[in-house]
């Protein structure tokens, strides 16, 4: 990794918003020693040191009733209390800098470009099966494959225009992929909305940073959007398909069909006859040429997939295969995002790039191979394992935070279908600064950039810092209780 810059002592006003600030083995996103900071946070831990502990309340408060006022939330599945929540936000900006951003711009453009031609070229010609580089039945074998897929030619040849693709730092300070989502993306809302409260709470302290913007995400994703538009259709329709108001993520459904200026649809909204699209209007019928969805594969056509789903558009898959309608992402990425699939990242980026990785993997145990799947077993109280399809942090093992009953129950499942599970070592994901009560204490953290691919690759420089706000967790998604924070990328 680039050096960022010399190294900063602290001063006794610092040292004294610290004093319970605990250094471990994980790589900090602040400290480069027990009283020494990376430079670049000098000048933020400075400004907080000079605030009354009340007036850094205050500012806690008016960020939390902004985004109360805005109605930003997120539902924590299997609460008792409740399940609808304000996002957690923590106060303190997470900061990366120049350099450290253009090896993640490099290896994420790699990433994305080279999982296109994977997708491109196992519905069709298949020579990275043919050539054994990716087991063919680990690939027909994944649930996200659709064979209707098959020989289907997508514009411009993008299955995947949105990625969202999950970063830890190594506690040698490199980033690495933890694992690409690829199916429908979620989080970038509080990424845009993380840096309007930002702006408002410490306006000094961001403009003497000079922060890299990120505003424009969402012109840039309407762009990305209207180039993937059908032939002949030069002013496209664009509207954001939601499975509606008890999903999850509605706030971010709304939120950026606002600001793209595009119709937030839901399945019942839209109709289709002689395979092209329509929505329904107050004024009549009016074709639909791009779909940027929020809906997952198996619910969004009930002819083609599942045919017990309330949420699609009866017709929809045949109008997409006529070419009559373009559907971001396309069907059948989430292939590419199965965490089987994943182990073989690095060799799919060799294959169809002759380039090695600039952001390595995790190193990962396939269970359906004997030989993993039997260390796997034997060393559960050390490993993280995880259900191959899951998100959000479902459908998940953490060896040393398990019990017995836990570990007998993964090892189980494991059994009974080896496929499943994949399984990592329990990586101490990198710990960030965090305002808890009064205090400074660290956190870990994960980033999850935006990657958008049309006619180019564009991310905007940042992404959404993911927070464990409770002491000693690794589980930073939102859907558990996790929080987030603003990124600032240096110019």
């Amino acid at each position: 990794m680039d050096k960022v810059a010399p190294d900063t002592p602290l001063r006794p006003l610092e040292l004294a918003a610290l004093k319970n600030y605990k250094l471990d083995h994980a790589y900090d996103e602040m400290f480069s020693g027990s009283e020494t900071l990376h430079e670049h946070y000098e000048p933020l831990l400075s400004h907080l040191a000079a605030l009354p502990p009340e007036e850094m309340q205050r500012r806690k408060q008016a960020a939390d009733l902004s985004f109360l006022n805005q109605g930003i939330t997120f539902t924590v599945y299997g609460r008792d209390e409740g399940t609808e929540r304000i996002f957690p936000y923590d106060l303190l900006p997470r900061i990366i800098t120049s350099a450290e951003w253009a090896t993640v711009e490099r290896g994420l453009t790699q990433r994305i470009t080279a999982l296109n031609l994977f997708l491109k070229d196992i519905y069709n010609e298949g020579r990275i099966l043919k050539d054994g580089i990716v087991p063919r039945e680990l690939v027909y074998s994944c649930p996200q494959f659709r064979r209707q897929m098959c020989g289907l030619q997508v514009p411009r040849n993008v299955y995947i225009a949105v990625c969202g693709t999950d970063l830890i730092r190594l506690e040698n300070g490199d980033f690495a992929v933890l694992e690409d989502n690829l199916r429908v993306p979620s989080g970038v809302s509080y990424m845009l909305t993380n840096r309007r409260v930002m702006k408002r709470i410490f306006p000094q302290l961001f403009r003497s940073y000079n922060v890299r913007p990120i505003e424009h995400y969402t012109q840039v994703l309407l762009s990305t959007l209207r180039s993937l538009s059908p032939e002949g259709r030069p002013e496209p329709n664009i509207v954001l398909l939601s499975p509606g108001v008890f999903n999850s993520a509605y706030f971010e459904h709304a939120y950026l069909a606002r600001q793209m200026g595009i119709e937030l649809v839901e399945g019942r909204d839209l109709v289709v006859h002689d395979n092209v699209c329509y929505m329904r209007t107050t004024s009549g019928l009016r074709r639909v040429d791009v779909i940027y969805r929020r809906v997952d594969d198996d619910f969004i056509d009930p002819l083609a997939f599942r045919s017990d789903s309330m949420l699609g558009v009866a017709g929809l898959f045949n109008a997409y295969r006529a070419g009559n309608v373009t559907l971001s992402n396309a069907f059948g990425t989430g292939v590419a995002d199965d965490k089987a699939i994943y182990a073989y990242v690095p060799d799919i980026i060799r294959y169809y790039l002759s380039e090695e990785p600039v952001l390595n993997n995790i190193e990962t145990f396939l269970c359906a191979r004997d030989k993993d799947r039997q260390h796997v077993l034997a060393n559960l109280d050390k490993l993280v394992v995880k259900a191959v399809g899951e998100s959000g942090g479902y459908g998940m093992l953490i060896g040393p935070h398990s019990t017995a009953k836990e570990r007998k129950d993964f090892a189980d499942r494991i059994n009974a279908n080896p496929r499943n599970y994949i399984a990592q070592p329990t990586i101490s994901f990198s710990r960030a600064p965090c305002l808890i009560g009064d205090e400074l204490e660290p956190r870990h953290v994960d980033l999850r950039p935006y990657v958008l691919y049309g006619d180019k690759v564009t991310i905007v420089p940042g992404g959404l810092t993911r927070v464990a706000l409770t002491r000693g967790s690794l589980v930073v998604n939102s859907s558990q209780g996790g929080g987030s924070k603003d990124t600032w990328v240096l110019s």
